[in-house]
């Protein structure tokens, strides 16, 4: 169950040639690999791209009609090996997930098919986002591209941009005989626009024909001395191929051709529409990006096109690299490409925008004055901009450049934030209004307290680390090593467990060197059952058995890869039409030889998961020892639930859901429940008892009956403040009568009290 469905857009897909397609950017992605005669798609799933599988997955039927496979791999690496099919044959292949830790998994396999080359066309399509939402390190896939010298596009965020690129480039792989990379971004994957549609292609040469007619080239295979030809082909035979490809048919382009000013700007494809908005914001473009700086938009990032370099260089005295990431790889390039044709234009870059992060509308702004302010001084006028995005600009500006308007200035002195001329200096204009904003008052930050990410509410994960936390006072600290999914929330308070994590499935590898016969006491490892089947399974726990691992490795089986979106995964219970699911991890587990494994169905029992808990960590048994820990995630699970729930009572029939409440009278203000849970639903309230000042616990609305809160405070032996209540919806007529009648009884005694309460006041 994918957190998102696209049944109803996908219909979308079918639509003949000649009609205009409006949707999300990753519906367009789709629409144009049909359009391609794509013969086979694979991919992991995992942000920013994650909805282009569930895209894929909801369309099976549609890529099916048209003889398209259609595979959701076991990993990255499985994804780009899954591309050695348009080695030897002419079928189009496409492959994606997310960068750049996929293309990291996936690099040996990357590698081994850019050396080899390929015959049909073979896209990797990545995605990629450098901004403090990004799940991952803010590295780039461009090293990848240039490492093992495949083609890298980042093509302009609207929908033809994208139609087009992906078309282009498969005709680009075929041209060159190399694999392609389509670089998308968050914002490019979810852009809404329109397009022209084209038909879809059935392939021409199908898997049946490859499978029918097997083609062997040991030229192909990456062996000495074949290898060593294919690094010399790369250069001499490839790369021209990608060139002339890549010129004749203007994938790069170029705006502003016309302007009268001798300074220009070069920006990667992607951020095409960041930037235009950023000069529309400062009174240099439109909305329909006319702009009166001219602007080479390089929709391909590698390789760098020298000769376009050179023609849209020449006469100016300097342009501005805005490229996203770092290293500043293009901004090298054209140093390089400029030194060597001698031309004299000076290219600015990170020396006037930030090294690393998001490059948003206000980040470019700010580096755009400081580039006008040296070479176009009267167009550095910031009074232009919105109150707003002025004040913003301003606030994150540091003290302003000064500026050279006739001479050059000391390169060493700019680089050091200092220009220095013998004209009077130039400053971007900032008026007053642009004040920055001040910031909170210091004495606020003891009372807003840090909310840092958690676990959903009812996450069956959360009383995993509940009864960790209850063993680790009776045992002590132990190290930790944890894995990528929900799971790593642990690290964050309340639990603060955890000491490092390594990659997607690697939890067990992280502690492989705490492996010594000179200490009883036992490493924790933790591992999700999407990063199990990634590769923990040998990686980690083969790894463990052959290595006689004596440590511990917890499984936390939630039933989906629910990171990165709820899809399904080998051991998932769901019934799945197209895949083979319900492969228990313990099964798996055992047939690697591990012998000592304990299987929790019901994490929230947190007495049960911290004796088991305890039994790994002190039993006298050698070797490595497994707990699968599982639960269904509790956001699958409602999403499950809750329209069959609604159906259910909206046809009259009985439902009955359960809700978990704190008795205020008993509840003792201690709040060991929240800080031993963490749960979101838990929060605190005034103490109704005028002579008690400390704040109960409460349980609010967005309870969803799992019991942990009550589970804590009983394992941990706290208070028996919890009650269960049970809401029912559709209630019959005792369950009626019974109600009422408690409603009398139980009013009839607090007015006792109350009269009670009075008489002794009085």
């Amino acid at each position: 169950m994918a957190e998102k469905s696209f049944k109803k857009e996908v219909q979308k897909l079918r639509m003949p040639a000649g009609e205009t397609f409006s949707g999300e950017g990753i519906l367009a992605v789709t629409k144009a690999l049909l359009q391609s005669g794509v013969s086979y798609v694979a991919g992991y799933q995992g942000a920013p791209i994650s909805h282009l599988m569930d895209v894929l997955s909801d369309a099976n039927e549609i890529l099916e009609a048209l003889g398209v496979h259609f595979e959701s791999s076991a990993s990255e690496a499985t994804a780009a090996a899954t591309l050695a099919a348009s080695v030897n044959y002419p079928l189009r292949g496409a492959v994606t997930f997310k960068a750049t830790v996929g293309t990291n998994v996936a690099s040996d396999a990357l590698a081994n098919l850019a050396s080899g080359g390929v015959t049909g066309g073979a896209l990797v399509i990545v995605g990629e986002d450098y901004g403090e939402g990004s799940s991952i390190m803010q590295e780039r896939s461009h090293a990848f591209a240039m490492k093992s010298q495949m083609w890298l596009l980042d093509p302009r965020p609207n929908l033809p941009s994208i139609v087009d690129a992906v078309e282009k480039g498969f005709a680009l792989s075929e041209a060159s005989n190399t694999p392609v990379m389509l670089q998308l971004r968050i914002r490019a994957c979810h852009v809404h626009g329109r397009f022209t549609t084209k038909p879809n292609i059935r392939p021409a040469f199908t898997l049946k024909d490859a499978i029918e007619h097997p083609v062997r080239d040991v030229g192909r295979i990456v062996l000495p001395p074949a290898s060593f030809v294919h690094e010399h082909e790369k250069v001499e035979k490839r790369w021209p191929a990608a060139v002339e490809f890549i010129r004749r048919h203007q994938l790069n382009e170029t705006f502003g051709e016309d302007s009268r000013h001798d300074v220009g700007i070069i920006v990667q494809g992607g951020l095409y529409n960041t930037m235009v908005r950023s000069l529309a914001l400062l009174g240099l473009a439109d909305v329909d990006g006319r702009t009166d700086l001219p602007i080479y938009v390089m929709n391909v990032a590698y390789p760098t096109i020298d000769a376009e370099v050179r023609e849209f260089c020449a006469g100016k005295r300097a342009v501005l690299m805005v490229e996203e990431g770092q290293p500043e790889f293009i901004e090298q390039s054209l140093n390089t490409i400029l030194r060597q044709a001698d031309l004299q234009t000076r290219v600015h870059g990170k020396d006037y925008l930030p090294r690393a992060g998001d490059y948003t509308p206000n980040v470019i702004i700010k580096g755009l004055l400081k580039f006008l302010g040296r070479y176009l001084p009267e167009l550095a006028d910031a009074s232009v901009l919105p109150e707003g995005v002025r004040a913003t600009v301003a606030s994150r500006r540091a003290v302003p450049v000064p500026v050279v308007t006739e001479k050059p200035a000391d390169p060493v002195a700019v680089e050091a934030g200092h220009a220095v001329s013998d004209t009077p200096a130039v400053t971007p204009t900032v008026p007053p209004a642009a004040v920055a904003t001040p910031a909170a008052p210091a004495a606020l930050a003891p009372e807003v307290h840090p909310r840092p990410p958690s676990f959903c509410t009812g996450c069956p994960e959360r009383p995993i680390f509940t009864a960790m936390k209850l063993v680790e006072r009776e045992l002590g600290a132990h190290h930790v090593s944890c894995d990528i999914g929900c799971h790593l929330f642990s690290i964050l308070p309340p639990f603060n467990i955890g000491a490092t994590t390594m990659g997607y499935g690697l939890g067990w590898a992280g502690s492989a060197a705490f492996n010594t016969a000179e200490t009883d006491r036992r490493t924790i490892s933790f591992m999700g059952d999407g990063g199990f089947w990634h590769n923990g399974l040998t990686s980690g726990v083969g790894n463990a058995v052959f290595n006689r691992s004596d440590n511990v490795l917890v499984i936390v089986d939630n039933g989906y890869s629910a990171a990165t979106g709820g899809q399904d995964i080998l051991s998932s219970k769901a019934e799945n039409r197209i895949r083979s699911t319900r492969n228990p991890i313990e099964k798996a587990v055992r047939g690697v030889g591990v012998k000592w494994v304990r299987t929790m169905t019901n994490t929230y029992s947190v007495s049960r998961m911290r004796d088991v808990l305890r039994e790994a960590l002190t039993t006298k048994e050698k070797g490595p020892k497994v707990i699968v820990a599982q639960s269904e995630c509790m956001l699958n699970k409602q999403r499950r639930v809750k329209p069959l729930m609604k159906q259910m009572i909206g046809e009259g029939k009985r439902v009955v859901r359960e809700r978990f409440g704190v008795d205020p009278d008993t509840c003792t203000g201690d709040h060991s429940c929240i800080r031993l849970s963490g749960c979101p639903s838990l929060s605190i309230k005034e103490n109704p008892d005028p002579l008690r000042q400390d704040p109960v616990a409460t349980v609010m609305n967005s309870c969803v009956g799992c019991g942990l809160c009550g589970e804590v405070s009983h394992a941990a032996v706290l208070c028996p403040s919890f009650y269960r209540a049970e809401l029912v919806s559709n209630a019959g007529w005792w369950e009626r009568i019974s109600k009422r009648l408690a409603d009398r009884v139980i009013a009839a005694l607090q007015r006792r009290v109350k009269a009670r309460e009075v008489a002794y006041v009085a």
